[in-house]
C-alpha cells in the first residue's frame, strides 16, 4: 500500500525534527565540560574548582606584582579583587593593555597550588580609553580624525 504525499511530507517532517533535537542534544552532552566558568579571586579561594576544568579569572592586577621571567615570555603576576589574591602564571605574548592596576581576565586552570595558569590573557580598559593615536590629540582634533573615518 503506498503512503499519500501528504502523509511522506508530515513522516519526513517528523523525522527532520527528531535528528535536530537528536543532534542538538549530543552537542548539549558533549560540551557539557567545555564551559568557562567565571570567577573573581575570593570566589576560586573560597571554592576551588576542579584542576582540569577551564575557568576564567576576572579581577584587577596587583600593583607590583608583574615579573617576567628569565625565559622572557613567561609573566607571574596576581590578581585580586580587593578580599583575596591570585597569583598567576602565563606564558605567551600578553596585551598591550596589560598593565598593573587594570582589569584583567586569565583564561585557563587552577593548579592544585593554589597558581592559576592562564592559557588567554584578556586586558579591559576602563571607560576612558582612548587610542595612542589619539592620547595627544585636542577635542578638536580627535573630532576631526573621528569624522573623516566616517
Amino acid at each position: 500500500m503506498a503512503i499519500k504525499a501528504k502523509h511522506q511530507r508530515l513522516v519526513l517532517l517528523v523525522i527532520a525534527l527528531v535528528v535536530l533535537i537528536g543532534a542538538g542534544l549530543l552537542a548539549a552532552w558533549a560540551l557539557r565540560n567545555q564551559a568557562s566558568y567565571f570567577y573573581v579571586p575570593s570566589e576560586i579561594v573560597a571554592d576551588p574548582p576542579a584542576p582540569d576544568r577551564a575557568v576564567r579569572l576576572g579581577g584587577m592586577v596587583e600593583q607590583g606584582s608583574i615579573k617576567t621571567q628569565p625565559d622572557g615570555v613567561t609573566i607571574s603576576f596576581v590578581v585580586q579583587d580587593g578580599e583575596a589574591r591570585v597569583p598567576v602564571t602565563f606564558k605567551g605574548i600578553a596585551p598591550s593593555l596589560f598593565v598593573e592596576g587594570s582589569g584583567v581576565v586569565a583564561e585557563g586552570k587552577m593548579r592544585t597550588d593554589g597558581t592559576f595558569i592562564a592559557d588567554n590573557l584578556l586586558a579591559k580598559h576602563d571607560e576612558n580609553y582612548v587610542p595612542r593615536e589619539m592620547q595627544n590629540m585636542t577635542d578638536a582634533q580627535a573630532k576631526q580624525v573621528v569624522a573623516e573615518t566616517q
